[in-house]
C-alpha cells in the first residue's frame, strides 16, 4: 500500500466509526426506556437505514473470504444459492415472521419463545444462540477479516505491532469493532452501516471491475490451464471479450463446469438436493431468526417501513454474486500460481505442527520460499513448530487428492509411507501403490486409507487434508494483484471490506450482549433498571469480544475445511431445531408449549448422531447411519428438520393447547403492512427465478 492508500484507509475507517457514535449521542441510557433505545435504536430505524444494516451486518470477509474461495474451488456459481435464496427468503420473512415480532414487542428471538412455550425454551435458546454467536460467526468474521487486511500489509510494522501478522490483525478488527457498539449501541451500528454497506458495494463492483479488464489482456494460452470447459481452445479465446472468456473457460458439464447452479447428488456441500430443503434451513434460520440480523429489523419504526427495508436488502443480496462470486471464479482463472504459492505455505504450517519428521524429508516445492519477502512470517512460525518437536497424541494420516499429486509428484510416495507408519499395528491396510504409480493413484490411496481410519481408527488417529491451492486466498489474492498501488483505490477497497468486517462483528457482539442482559441476566435480577441492563450489556460487549479474538488464530488450521463451511456446518447444531419450534409457534397456535423445549434439545442429538456416528463405537455397525454421515451437512439439516417437525406433529395431535397462547401486544407500534413492499417482493421474486435459469 501507498501512503494514500493508507491515508485513505485510515480516513474512511475513522470517519464511519465517528459518525456512527455522533448519530448515537443522543441516547438516554439512564431513561425509562435506556435499554430500547440502546439495544434497539429506540425502534426508530427507517427502511433505508434497515436495508443497508442487514447487508452490511451479513455481507463480510464471511463471503468475500469463504464464498468467494468455494467459488474459485469446485463450487462456481452454486455457491451463490446462499444468496439468491436469500433473497426468496427475506420476502417471506417481511410478511410471515416480521408483523408477529413486531406486534409482541419482543427485544430477542429467544423472548418470543417465553411468550409462546416457557422460560426453559428461552433459556436454552439463548444460551445456545449465544455460545454459538460468540465462538463460531463473531470469531470467523475475525479471522477471516484479519486474513485480507494482513495480505495487504506484509512487512508493515507501525509502533512494533506486525500487521502482516495474523494474530495482530484480529486483535486490531476486533477492539475496533468493540468500541462503537459498546459506546453507540444499535443506532451507532446502523449509521455506519448505512455508509459501510454502500461502500461494500462499490468496492465490489470495482474489483470486479478490474478482475474481468484483467481477464480480456490475459494470453489464450496461459487462460487455458484453468479451463473447465473442453470444448473451449486458446483460438476461440482469441478474440472474445471479457465476459465471453469468463462463460467459455467456466462453464462445462457436471462436476467440471463453474458457472452451474445445479451440482451433483454426491456433492459434499450443495448437492441439487439441498435446493429443494436442506438450504431453505439456515437461509430461514438466519434472515428470521438469528438475532444479530432480526434486531436491525426489531429496531423498525412500523411494520411498513421494516417490509420495505428487508425487500431492499433482498433487491440487494441478488447483486452480491456478481461482486463476491464471479470475482472468486475469475481469481482461480487469473491467479492459480499464486493461490498454489499460498497451499504449500498453509501446508508447510500444518505439517511443522503435527508431522516435523514428514516435513523435513520433503523436497523444497512442499516449502515456503525462504527468500520471499510475503512469507517471512510463515517462515518463523515453520521455524517456531520444528523447534518444538513435538508428538501429537493422536497421530494425524494425510490424504490429498490427484491435483495436489500432480503438483508434488516426488512427496506424496513419502507422505503415504509416513500415513502407513501411522496406522502399523492398528489397521491392516493392502493395496499401497507401487513406487511407479500415477499420481491419481497416490490419492485415490490416500483417500480410501483416511476414510479407513475415520471409520475405524478414530480413537487413535486424525485425519487431515494437504491442499493443492489455497482456495480461501482468492479474494486476498485479487486485492493484492489487480489493485494499483498509490492512488487511494486500494486504500478504498481495502476500508470498504474492513468496514464490512467491523460492522458485522459489531452486529454480533450487540447482538449477543442483547441476549445476556435481557434474556439471562433481566431474568435473574428482577427490577434491574434500565441503566443497570444497558450497563451489562457494555460489560458483555468487551467479554465476547476478548473470546472470540482469542479463538480466532486458530481458524486457519485446515481442519476446518474452509471458512465458510465452518460457520454454515456448526450452525446446524441449532437451526433446525430453532426453525421448526418457530414455525410451529407462529403457524400452529394449538401446538403444546413444552414442544419447544423438545424441539430444541432433540436438534443437537439427531444432528451430533448423524454427523458424528463413525466415530462414536456403539453407532458404527448400524449401516443407515454411516451412509447420513457421508451425506452433505445440508442434507443432514433437512433430515433433522423433518424429524422434528414430525415429532412436534405427534406431540400436538396426541395434546393440542385447549386454546391458542395470547401473546403480548405492543400497542405503540404502527402494523400496516406496507402494499408497495408488496410488489416490489414479488418483484425481487420473479428476478431470482430468471437468474436460476439463466445459470442452472
Amino acid at each position: 500500500m501507498g501512503a494514500i492508500d493508507i491515508l485513505v484507509f485510515v480516513v474512511f475507517v475513522v470517519s464511519v466509526i465517528s459518525i456512527g457514535l455522533w448519530k448515537s449521542k443522543g441516547e438516554q441510557t439512564h431513561s425509562e426506556h435506556g435499554a430500547q433505545d440502546y439495544f434497539l435504536a429506540g425502534r426508530g430505524l427507517t427502511w433505508w437505514l434497515i436495508g443497508f444494516s442487514l447487508i452490511a451486518a451479513n455481507i463480510s470477509t464471511e463471503q468475500f473470504v469463504g464464498m468467494s474461495g468455494k467459488a474459485a474451488d469446485w463450487l462456481g456459481m452454486a455457491i451463490a444459492s446462499y444468496e439468491w435464496m436469500a433473497a426468496i427468503t427475506l420476502v417471506v420473512v417481511a410478511f410471515l415472521f416480521l408483523p408477529t415480532f413486531l406486534k409482541s414487542g419482543i427485544y430477542t428471538i429467544p423472548e418470543f419463545l417465553e411468550y409462546r412455550y416457557n422460560t426453559f425454551a428461552r433459556t436454552v435458546m439463548a444460551l445456545c444462540t449465544m455460545v454459538i454467536l460468540v465462538g463460531v460467526p463473531t470469531a470467523s468474521v475475525i479471522y477471516s477479516g484479519a486474513k485480507v487486511i494482513t495480505g495487504n500489509f506484509q512487512g508493515v510494522a507501525p509502533f512494533g505491532f506486525d500487521l502482516g501478522n495474523i494474530t495482530v490483525g484480529c486483535w486490531i478488527i476486533g477492539i475496533l469493532s468493540a468500541v462503537y457498539v459498546f459506546a453507540g449501541g444499535l443506532k451507532a451500528c446502523a449509521w455506519a452501516d448505512l455508509i459501510q454497506g454502500t461502500a461494500l458495494v462499490l468496492g465490489g463492483v470495482v474489483i470486479a471491475a478490474f478482475a474481468l479488464s484483467l481477464l480480456a489482456d490475459r494470453d489464450p494460452q496461459e487462460l487455458m490451464q484453468t479451463a473447465r470447459n473442453q470444448e473451449v481452445t486458446a483460438e476461440s479465446l482469441q478474440n472474445a471479450g471479457p465476459i465471453q472468456r469468463f462463460w467459455d473457460l467456466n462453464k462445462g458439464p457436471l462436476p467440471d463446469g463453474k458457472t452451474h447452479m445445479v451440482r451433483d447428488i454426491k456433492d459434499k456441500e450443495i448437492p441439487w438436493t439441498a435446493l429443494l430443503i436442506g438450504l431453505w434451513i439456515p437461509n430461514f434460520f438466519y434472515w428470521g431468526l438469528n438475532q444479530y440480523i432480526t434486531q436491525r429489523t426489531l429496531g423498525s419504526r412500523s411494520l411498513a417501513e421494516g417490509q420495505r427495508g428487508i425487500v431492499f436488502a433482498a433487491f440487494l443480496k441478488l447483486i452480491i454474486p456478481f461482486i463476491v462470486v464471479v470475482p472468486g471464479i475469475l481469481a482461480y482463472n487469473l491467479f492459480q500460481g499464486q493461490l498454489k504459492h499460498d497451499a504449500v505455505n498453509r501446508n508447510a504450517l500444518l505439517l511443522s505442527e503435527d508431522a516435523p519428521d514428514l516435513y523435513v524429508s520433503l523436497s523444497d516445492t512442499m516449502k515456503p520460499d525462504r527468500d520471499q519477502v510475503r512469507n517471512k512470517n510463515i517462515v518463523a512460525r515453520v521455524d517456531e513448530n520444528l523447534s518444538r518437536s513435538r508428538t501429537p497424541a493422536k497421530p494425524f494420516v494425510y490424504k490429498f487428492d490427484a491435483t495436489f499429486a500432480n503438483l508434488h509428484p516426488q512427496d506424496v510416495a513419502a507422505v503415504v509411507a509416513y500415513n502407513l507408519r501411522q496406522v502399523d499395528g492398528k489397521l491392516a491396510v493392502d493395496g499401497a501403490p507401487d513406487e511407479n504409480a500415477s499420481p491419481a493413484a497416490w490419492a485415490a490411496f490416500s483417500q480410501q486409507l483416511a476414510a479407513t481410519v475415520s471409520e475405524r481408527a478414530a480413537e487413535t488417529l486424525r485425519t487431515e487434508t494437504l491442499v493443492a491451492l489455497d482456495y480461501d486466498n482468492a479474494f486476498p489474492t485479487l486485492i493484492r494483484e489487480l489493485l494499483p498501488k498509490g492512488n487511494g483505490i486500494k486504500g478504498f477497497v481495502l476500508a470498504a471490506i474492513f468496514g464490512a468486517v467491523v460492522s458485522s462483528i459489531a452486529a454480533m457482539l450487540n447482538s449477543a450482549s442483547t441476549i445476556f442482559a435481557m434474556d439471562i441476566y433481566r431474568k435473574l435480577r428482577k427490577g434491574a433498571s434500565q441503566y443497570e441492563l444497558v450497563t451489562v450489556g457494555r460489560v458483555c460487549v468487551v467479554a465476547f469480544v476478548l473470546i472470540a479474538i482469542l479463538i480466532a488464530p486458530s481458524l486457519g488450521h485446515p481442519r476446518f475445511g474452509g471458512i465458510f463451511t465452518f460457520i454454515q456446518e456448526f450452525q446446524g447444531f441449532i437451526s433446525s431445531g430453532i426453525l421448526a419450534i418457530f414455525l410451529f409457534g407462529v403457524l400452529v397456535h394449538r401446538a403444546p408449549r413444552y414442544v419447544g423445549t423438545v424441539g430444541l434439545l432433540l436438534n443437537p442429538v439427531l444432528y451430533g448422531i448423524f454427523k458424528f456416528s463413525p466415530q462414536i463405537p456403539v453407532l458404527k455397525s448400524i449401516g443407515v447411519l454411516q451412509t447420513i454421515a457421508t451425506w452433505s451437512f445440508l442434507d443432514r439439516m433437512a433430515l433433522c428438520f423433518g424429524l422434528i417437525i414430525a415429532v412436534l406433529s405427534i406431540m400436538t395431535l396426541v395434546r393440542p393447547l385447549a386454546k391458542p397462547v395470547d401473546l403480548p401486544v405492543n400497542p405503540k407500534m404502527d402494523m400496516t403492512t406496507s402494499q408497495g413492499a408488496k410488489v416490489a417482493g414479488a418483484v425481487v421474486i420473479l428476478l431470482t427465478l430468471v437468474l436460476y435459469v439463466i445459470f442452472w
